[in-house]
């Protein structure tokens, strides 16, 4: 069992960089509030990020309770969440290759909120963050739930360390303005975390495929 729980710790945090790598609302203020407000910019967003994933992990778990023996859920959230991952290594690569992604600040206006707040609203106003949870994150949940709560909790952890450990850097990063880090060794950590998420897709597939032959 602690294999299996190691496994969803370490994998679930992979995935968690994977995510927390590319440009979307939350890395957007991290980066344009960390040189005014400081390094502790990133952890308090993230904090705000948490309350909202924790929550919706919840209700998530909750519901899914009742579905949990039925393979034919479980197998169409592993083909849907293989697809998310495909799609999301795909566009890492594509972006990499393409050099649309970095490390510079985009000019936004400053946030009229506080940092915990604004991790809240940024989350909630992400373009993919439902339909990832709708996917990846269930599938996660459906997996992890085999276990109980300990499950649960290894890849909730997994998750949420993922984003603290991200954040936390780019905003030091953002607020030492920029010398620590430069955009080709940040495409290249996302090229990398692409290249997991196009492996960790075959996984999706196949266990999605055994649940509804099953």
């Amino acid at each position: 069992m602690l294999l299996q729980l190691g496994a969803i710790f370490l994998t679930s945090l992979l995935v968690g960089f994977s995510g927390a790598l590319m440009p979307g609302p939350v890395f957007t203020v991290t980066v344009s509030e960390s040189p005014r407000r400081g390094a502790r910019t990133g952890p308090l967003i993230v904090l705000g990020h948490a309350i909202a994933e924790v929550t919706l992990v919840a209700l998530l778990a909750l519901g899914l309770s009742q579905v949990f023996q039925k393979h034919a859920v479980v197998g169409v959230v592993g083909l849907l969440g293989g697809l998310m991952l495909l799609g999301m290594g795909a566009g890492m690569g594509y972006d990499v290759l393409k050099k649309k992604i970095s490390l510079a600040p985009t000019g936004e206006k400053p946030a009229k909120f506080g940092p915990v707040v604004t991790g809240i609203l940024t989350t909630m106003a992400g373009p993919y963050w439902l339909l990832w949870w709708a996917t990846v994150g269930t599938g996660y949940i459906l997996f992890s739930m085999k276990f109980g709560l300990v499950g649960l909790a290894a890849f909730y952890l997994g998750h949420i360390l993922s984003d603290l450990l991200w954040y936390s850097a780019l905003s030091f990063v953002a607020a030492s303005g920029g010398r620590l880090m430069n955009d080709a060794v940040y495409r290249g950590i996302v090229l990398a975390c692409g290249g997991f998420l196009i492996l960790l897709s075959a996984y999706f597939f196949a266990s999605g495929l055994r649940m509804l032959r099953g």
